[in-house]
């Protein structure tokens, strides 16, 4: 009996978690790589969860079950991916350096040509 409510409730409850989760994502700024992969992922698992729970007669516990290891796996992607982002940056970064060095050291030879040629 207790086993049955709480299935019941159980889509509720991953709602109310999902919405809670969402509502603190957004209040923070944007969303990174990563949450956004989590995010992404949940909902992804959730629904596929929902869907593989109805044919077996529970689809608020695939959901939930579904969810979560969506979530796990879209975070992992997701970090994955925004590590690899923080890569690119730093090394556009370092590039963007070489360029003003390179041109400051342009600007120094034709000055010193210039000096040559007096």
């Amino acid at each position: 009996m207790i086993l049955r409510k709480v299935i019941y409730r159980a889509p509720l409850w991953g709602l109310s978690v999902a919405g809670t989760m969402l509502i603190v994502a957004c209040a923070g700024g944007p969303l990174t790589t990563r949450e956004k992969g989590t995010l992404g992922g949940a909902a992804l698992g959730a629904g596929t969860g929902a869907i593989i729970g109805g044919a077996t007669g529970s689809p608020g516990t695939g959901a939930l079950i579904g969810g979560a290891l969506g979530g796990l796996g879209g975070a992992a992607v997701g970090g994955e991916l925004q590590s690899q982002e923080q890569i690119q940056a730093e090394q556009q970064r370092k590039t963007e350096e070489q360029q003003r060095e390179l041109e400051r050291q342009r600007r120094e030879l034709e000055e010193l040509k210039r000096q040559r040629e007096y």
